[in-house]
């Protein structure tokens, strides 16, 4: 997906590029991405960020912006919702089954701990944590938290996760005068934020269990 995002900001001018990109698609993208793990919508939207910045349409950051912050929150909401199907049923769910596959025993746990102490400051950050917005997502599912307030904290979540990576897209689409340079800084940016925190777990456990 980053590879055809990249191809196309090669290949074509920019305002072919938003055409072929769209917003249409950029808000299936990131919605998609938010229910499955199978689209990086951070390199998505940093992506998109940075052929808006070449753009000579109005306001088309903002609507990058806009559009990827809605999408995020009705993919956020829709899965809360399916899971909570699932919470509330005693067979449980494939969506809850799911979510529990994904959300690693300690990261759960410190999540579950640091909800019931602050809760929407914990709710809104989570977009922002590498890795932390199931874990996140999941213990609200089990302390049973209503829809509504979830959606009052993911809100703000979606909001400010779609500003960074916005202003990821910015700084890539500034530095260099192609589009498909700054596609190319922008998801190499996004991938080093979203991988190096879980790149640095895992060489704490690999040095942790050579001492033990």
């Amino acid at each position: 997906m980053v590879a055809q995002l990249t191809e196309m900001a090669r290949g074509l001018p920019p305002e072919s590029t938003q055409q072929a990109v769209g917003y249409p698609s950029l808000f299936l993208l990131v919605a998609l991405g938010a229910l499955v793990p199978v689209v990086p919508t951070g390199a998505v939207v940093s992506s998109a960020a940075v052929v808006a910045v070449h753009q000579t349409a109005p306001f088309a950051l903002l609507f990058v912006f806009l559009i990827a912050s809605l999408a995020a929150f009705v993919g956020d909401v829709t899965l809360y919702w399916l899971g909570r199907r699932g919470v509330g049923s005693h067979n449980g769910s494939r969506w809850l089954a799911a979510l529990r596959g994904r959300a690693a025993p300690d990261r759960l746990e410190q999540a579950q701990e640091k909800l019931a102490e602050h809760e929407v400051t914990v709710l809104v950050l989570s977009r922002l944590m590498p890795a932390g917005r199931i874990p996140v997502m999941l213990a609200c599912l089990l302390a049973r938290m209503e829809l509504g307030r979830f959606m009052r904290g993911d809100a703000p979540a979606c909001l400010a996760w779609a500003a960074t990576y916005g202003l990821i897209g910015i700084l890539g689409g500034s530095l260099f005068a192609r589009p498909w340079q700054g596609v190319v800084a922008a998801v190499a940016l996004t991938v080093l934020v979203g991988g190096a925190p879980a790149v640095w777990r895992r060489m704490r456990q690999a040095g942790t269990r050579r001492q033990a």
